[in-house]
Formats: structure tokens, sequence, C-alpha cells
């Protein structure tokens, strides 16, 4: 590489933090070294007071994977200070390009620490043995490279565009979540519509990936984490006096206005 890896993440944390947009990354960056680069911003983050919560999905909707020319499933980090509340408006002061997409959000109920002889296989069945709620829930995301045009080492780098998070009612968990209807509306019209099956087919796929990612990359699964389970359509720019809902069958709605 031309870069090392701390002068990258420097890079991308001051430009998350300056609202500041930055180029593409050195194109032989690879996917373990942009693992790296996020690990390292989210030690400073956490260094400078922030609290690790728990993982997040990225890429799991086909929809969302052809919007921003990607194939992969990746994983990134939320901290408590990136959830917003749902009865607070949504200011895009100190956000680049930031867009929206709905999601659904599972809860651990208890921690789920990864064992010498797990396999992704029994490590899943462990996480989505721990979960205890699902709800609906909305991601804010903002890409910090230029003209929101990033490849996958780029985005993973960037913590996989994460900038905030809704949470909205916990639901008990298990329950049928396959096939649910979801509409996304925004300012009162359906602007996408599609079902919880765009989370790779079957929304508990979700725990199969966070799995395998986590034995890969070591993410940590503490007790209260809300993961993120990916977006069920694709994201749609934020602006100033937007409000913004999604409707998934047999769960509450939940809605954000933007200020």
């Amino acid at each position: 590489m031309t870069r090392d890896l701390a002068s990258i993440a420097a890079e991308l944390d001051n430009a998350r933090a300056t609202a500041t947009s930055v180029a593409q990354l050195a194109t032989d960056l690879t996917l373990d070294n942009a693992y790296a680069i996020q690990a390292r911003n989210l030690r400073s983050r956490v260094a400078a007071g922030e609290r690790y919560i728990g993982p997040k999905l990225g890429f799991t909707s086909k929809s969302k994977m052809e919007q921003m020319g990607v194939s992969d499933v990746i994983v990134g980090f939320l901290t408590a200070e990136m959830e917003h509340r749902a009865d607070q408006p949504l200011e895009l002061e100190g956000l680049i390009h930031p867009r929206i997409e709905p999601e659904l959000v599972f809860r651990l109920g208890q921690t789920v620490e990864v064992r010498a002889d797990d396999t992704s296989e029994s490590l899943s069945r462990r996480i989505r043995e721990s979960v205890d709620a699902v709800a609906v829930g909305m991601e804010v995301i903002d890409s910090r490279y230029r003209d929101f045009k990033f490849s996958l080492s780029d985005v993973v780098a960037d913590n996989t565009s994460a900038a905030q998070f809704i949470v909205g009612q916990w639901q008990d968990f298990p329950r049928e979540l396959r096939g649910l209807p979801v509409e996304f509306l925004i300012n009162g019209e359906t602007v996408e519509s599609s079902t919880t099956d765009a989370i790779l087919g079957d929304p508990f796929v979700a725990f199969d990936q966070l799995a395998t990612m986590t034995l890969r990359y070591g993410f940590e699964l503490p007790a209260g984490a809300p993961i993120l389970a990916g977006a069920m359509t694709a994201a749609h720019w934020l602006e100033s006096g937007q409000r913004v809902k999604v409707r998934v069958e047999r769960f509450p709605a939940l809605s954000v206005a933007v200020a």
C-alpha cells in the first residue's frame, strides 16, 4: 500500500467529525486492511468518550447492493452516541450527503462470547437464541467519500457509511418475520415497497452472516446490543422538513421528522 493504515483511519475520522468529503482510497486496499482501519477508528472514538454498543450489517438487500454497485455483506459498528430518538427531529447539520433506509433491528438479551470451537453455524445459533426482542428501525447513512462513490473496501473502512440509527418499539422475539410487507414513506407518499425478505431472502439469515464476520474480524456482541440487520429498500436522500415513516406488517409504525 502507498499509505499506512493509521493515516487513512485519521483521514476518515476527520472527514466524519468535520463533515468534509474525501477522495476514494487506494485501489490496493484489501478488505482485511479496511476492517483494520474501521477497528482503529472505533478505538479512537471509544478513547474520545463514545461507547460501543454493537454491530450492524450492510448490503443485505439486493436493491441496496445494486444501488451501491457492490455484492458482499459487510459489518460495521454502532456507538451509543449514534442512536437518535424518534421523537426528536433529525438534524442534517454535520452530515455530508445523508440518506435514510428502513431496517429490522434485533436486540441481544445477553452477551454472546465467541468460543474456541465455534463454527459459523454454532455461533449463528447462539446469537439467535440470545435475541430477546425485534423492532422496526431506520439508519441514516452518510458516506464520507465525494459524490457518494466508493469501493467495497472504501465503505468498510468508512464504517459502512454509518451515521445515526433510530429504533422503534421493541416486540417479543422470536416471531415470524418472513414475507412481511414493508412500506417506506416520505411526506406521506410511498417511495418504496418491499417485504422483510429483502434482507437476504430471510431476516434470520442475518445471524449467519453476522456469525461468519464475527469469527473473521472479532466483533463483540454485548448484552443489550441493537443489531441492525440491513436495509429493506434502497436508501433515500434526506432533506429539511421531511417526515419519514416505515410501516412493517405486525409492527408499530416508526416515523421521524427532519429539522
